[in-house]
């Protein structure tokens, strides 16, 4: 006999006569799950991670051959440490049950922990940290947009909706460009091959002005095309700017670090390629307004300046007698200028000279008294030299006496060892030694083979 689950929890058998509604059924199914798997951390890698606004996290965990919906609230996530990505491997502490609103079997998680990086996030930062090693990031290289451009190009997928919205753009804000489309897979086996293939094509055509790689958004696996080196080549290679617009504002691949401009979404590559129309016409416009209210206020500003002119403009005879006028005046200015001066300057000399006569003491007296005393001085000065002359004259004498050049000139020598010392005994000498011998004339070196003591 089967059971039966029942909204508030009960079994019964076939033979009661109940039905269960969906709701009570979901209800049921839910409760069961919880009893029967406790708290249990699970493996798996994120994907489709989404946050909303009210703070809880929605996404699927994930392995080689199945998928599971989980769902982790506010409360829980908060203390999450770390911000968990597409591709993040992670382990999950939840409990197992089923939203009954819709029916999913889900995961309510509880705790989440890294477990390492995800396969294809791990190929991501790799690769981006090799093409960020070769330069392909730098601002350095990256290119100007085109101000006017004539013809935008566009490497996507004919059947995507990103080419639907940026045609639309396109339409909206400058009609008059033209539009070339280069049709590539964008996702899906040997999408990135094709993708860099039609990026290479309209480089090498070179018809358009700058070049917009685009497509919708997805998941991590539904953008890994736009994450492949070949790809991020052939931008880096392409001959016009390159403005990257794939997925949704929150999604970056590497398309994005090598493009000359990244845009957050397909329309959004479009607004940036072309400048509406209407804004265009209005700022020319609005020059061609500023241009003629310049004209006009150079032409009265001339106008102006001329009347003041022509207020100004006399006849040369009339100038010439004003200044004719003006320069006699400025003559008699002049001469009175030079003149008052000069008659009160010679006044004060005058009386300066006057007070100097006045003031001068008589000198006639220290004069004869400093001649005498000069005259004494000399004297004096003169017996002094005399005496000091005659006493350096002995002292001379003296000298001579006593100079070693007189002594050697007598006869006597001296000896010096090998260091310049002068011998003076025979404890200074060890046979055989090498001395100097300095004469009266000249210096020789003898050689001294025995030494005899003193015998006093």
């Amino acid at each position: 006999m089967s059971d039966t689950f029942f909204s508030d929890g009960t079994v019964g058998n076939d033979t009661t006569p109940s039905i269960l509604t969906v709701s009570q059924l979901n209800q049921s199914v839910g409760r069961l799950l919880e009893r029967s798997f406790p708290l249990t951390w699970i493996a798996g890698e994120l994907s489709n991670v989404t946050r909303a606004a009210s703070g809880h996290w929605y996404f699927t965990l994930k392995d080689a051959s199945a998928q599971v919906r989980a769902v982790m609230f506010r409360g829980r996530a908060q203390y999450v440490d770390f911000s968990p990505r597409e591709g993040d491997k992670v382990e999950v502490r939840a409990t197992i049950g089923l939203y009954a609103a819709r029916g999913d079997f889900q995961l309510n998680v509880e705790n989440m922990r890294r477990a390492g990086v995800g396969n294809l996030y791990e190929a991501f930062l790799k690769l981006k940290s090799k093409l960020a090693s070769e330069g392909l990031f730098d601002q350095e290289r990256k290119r100007e947009l085109p101000v006017f451009p004539r013809t935008i190009g566009i490497v996507t997928s004919p059947q995507a909706a990103a080419l639907s919205d940026v045609l639309t753009a396109l339409r909206r804000r400058a009609p008059h460009i033209q539009v070339v489309l280069y049709p590539t897979a964008v996702q899906g086996d040997g999408s990135a091959e094709k993708i860099a293939a039609a990026i290479r094509t309209a480089s090498q055509r070179a018809e358009c002005d700058v070049l917009l790689v685009c497509r919708g958004g997805g998941s991590l696996e539904d953008l890994w095309s736009f994450n492949d080196e070949r790809v991020a080549r052939a931008i880096a290679d392409c001959a016009m700017p390159v403005i990257s617009g794939v997925g949704h504002e929150t999604d970056v691949t590497i398309a994005d670090f090598v493009a000359d401009v990244r845009a957050p979404t397909p329309t959004a590559a479009a607004e940036l390629a072309a400048t509406p129309r209407e804004d265009w016409f209005a700022a020319v416009g609005q020059h061609a307004d500023d241009l003629i209210d310049a004209f006009r206020r150079q032409l009265d500003d001339r106008t102006q300046t001329l009347d003041w002119l022509a207020r100004r403009l006399q006849s040369p005879s009339a100038a010439i007698r004003h200044q004719q006028l003006r320069l006699s005046t400025l003559q008699n200015r002049l001469q009175h200028a030079t003149t008052t001066p000069l008659v009160a300057a010679r006044y004060r000399l005058d009386k300066v000279q006057q007070r100097l006569v006045h003031a001068l003491p008589d000198t006639r007296m220290a004069r004869t008294r400093l001649s005498t005393r000069a005259t004494q001085l000399s004297a004096a000065y003169t017996n002094r030299l005399g005496a000091h002359r005659y006493k350096l004259d002995a002292l001379q004498g003296k000298l001579e006496l006593l100079a070693p050049q007189r002594t050697l000139e007598r006869g006597y020598a001296i000896l010096r060892d090998e260091q310049g010392e002068i011998i003076r005994r025979t404890e200074q000498i060890r046979a055989p030694q090498r001395l100097a011998l300095t004469v009266a004339e000249g210096s020789a070196h003898i050689d001294i083979s025995r030494v005899e003591p003193d015998k006093n």
